[in-house]
């Protein structure tokens, strides 16, 4: 049986504004059997080819609003769920973004659903090519 996809192939890149590299971006989608609301999202964990991303550099946008990982926690709208099955984009801030070339990361999502006594976390790899 064939693995569920869970990166967006085509979702790597660096982020320019202005004509300046300000860091990368990755689309994926979250390992939980169903979509919740952002609140319950404790913690997205970034680590590129061992360099792990500072918490304060993360954002997480989903349904064209971007949040950072603190704001999640506060956003219990149901116009801003990730759905099961949707990609979210996650951007860390970086200057200078990555290299072109070849690259891999480890994401772990962390979340605490409100029925079950503990938090759930889903650690995903891939490798990918920056262009």
């Amino acid at each position: 049986m064939a693995g569920r996809q869970i990166y967006n192939p085509d979702g790597f890149k660096n982020v320019e504004e202005n004509g300046k590299i300000t860091g990368y971006q990755f689309q994926f989608k979250a390992q939980y059997y169903r979509g919740f609301t952002l609140s319950i999202v404790r913690d997205i964990q970034v680590n590129v080819d061992g360099e792990d991303a500072a918490r304060e550099d993360i954002r997480f946008t989903v349904n064209g609003e971007t949040f950072t990982l603190e704001e999640m926690r506060t956003v219990v709208d149901s116009d801003y769920r990730w759905e099961f099955g949707d990609y979210a984009t996650v951007t860390v801030q970086k200057e200078g973004g990555l290299a072109k070339g070849a690259h891999h990361i480890k994401a772990m999502q962390i979340i605490a659903p409100s029925y079950m006594p503990f938090q759930t976390e889903a650690l995903c790899e891939a490798d990918f090519e920056i262009a």
